[in-house]
C-alpha cells in the first residue's frame, strides 16, 4: 500500500464529527429546553483509527488511493436512545434535515445479524465547508437503545481479543446476552410512560430550582437581605417536602419581583 498523508486525510473527517456532535447535542438540549421528550439519550462520535482503516482496506482489498471513497465510517456517530420506540424518531429526524444527505439505510434492529447485533445504521453525506472550499464528507450514524450498546460494545472487545475468531461456546453465550439485552428493550418499554413523566417531572423540577436560586440571587445582590431570607427559608422547606407546586407557586412570585426590579 502506497504512503498516505494520514493528517491531510483524517482532518476533514474529524472537522465532520465535530460539527455532527454540536449538532446532535444542541438538538437533544433543545427539546429539553422546550419541556419535550427527547428521542435522544446521548451521543457519542469518533474517527476511525489508523490501524483500524487498514485493516477494513485490507480485509476488503480496498486500494489506498479509494480509502476516501470506499470506506464510509470513518467518521463514526453513535445516538443512544432509552427506547426500541425511539430509534425511528431519531431516524427520521436524520432524514428530515437539510444539512446532510442520507445515502443509505441497514436495518440491524428488526433484522439482527447472526451475531445478535443490533442497531440501526445510516450513511451520510455531509456538505463541509473547509479552508479550502466544499467537501462532502461520508459519516455512519448508528442508532441505537442503551443495552443494544451494552451489547455491543462488550461484543467488540471479545472480537478484538480474539482477532475475531471468538470461539463458538462464547459465540454462543453473546447470542444469549444479545437475546436477555433484547427482552430487557422489551420490558422497559412496557413502563415507559411511567419512565418519560418522571423524567419530565425531574426536567421541570431541575428548571425550577435553576431560575429560584437565580431570582433569589437577585433579590441579595438588590440588597433586600430579609425578603430573600424568608423565601430561601420558604424555598429550602417546599423542596424538603417535595412541593412541586408549592414551587412553582414560589417561582412565579420571584419572577413578578425580577421584573419590578428591571422595571
Amino acid at each position: 500500500m502506497e504512503m498516505i498523508n494520514w493528517k491531510d486525510l483524517l482532518y476533514p473527517y474529524q472537522q465532520t464529527m465535530d460539527e455532527l456532535l454540536i449538532k446532535f447535542r444542541n438538538l437533544d438540549a433543545e427539546y429539553r429546553y422546550l419541556g419535550l421528550y427527547s428521542p435522544i439519550d446521548g451521543v457519542t462520535g469518533r474517527v476511525k483509527s489508523i490501524t483500524s482503516i487498514l485493516e477494513k482496506a485490507n480485509r476488503k482489498q480496498i486500494p489506498a488511493d479509494r480509502i476516501a471513497e470506499e470506506i464510509e465510517d470513518i467518521a463514526g456517530l453513535r445516538i443512544l436512545c432509552q427506547f426500541t420506540e425511539d430509534i425511528p424518531k431519531v431516524v427520521e429526524m436524520i432524514r428530515r434535515r437539510k444539512d446532510m444527505r442520507v445515502v443509505e439505510e441497514r436495518d440491524y434492529v428488526h433484522h439482527h445479524k447472526e451475531s445478535g447485533y443490533r442497531s440501526y445504521h445510516m450513511i451520510i453525506r455531509y456538505p463541509l465547508q473547509t479552508a479550502l472550499g466544499f467537501k462532502e464528507i461520508p459519516a455512519e450514524i448508528q442508532i441505537r437503545t442503551n443495552a443494544m450498546n451494552f451489547w455491543a460494545a462488550a461484543e467488540h472487545s471479545l472480537r478484538y481479543k480474539y482477532s475475531g475468531n471468538v470461539p463458538k461456546a462464547l459465540q454462543e453465550r453473546l447470542i444469549n446476552c444479545a437475546e436477555a439485552a433484547n427482552r430487557l428493550d422489551e420490558e422497559m418499554s412496557t413502563i415507559r410512560e411511567e419512565i418519560t413523566n418522571a423524567t419530565r417531572e425531574n426536567q421541570i423540577k431541575e428548571g425550577l430550582v435553576s431560575n429560584i436560586l437565580d431570582k433569589l440571587h437577585i433579590l441579595y445582590f438588590r440588597e433586600n437581605m430579609e425578603e430573600a431570607e424568608q423565601m430561601n427559608e420558604e424555598f429550602i422547606r417546599l423542596w424538603n417536602e417535595d412541593n412541586l407546586e408549592g414551587m412553582k407557586a414560589l417561582n412565579d412570585k420571584l419572577n413578578v419581583l425580577a421584573e419590578t426590579f428591571r422595571l
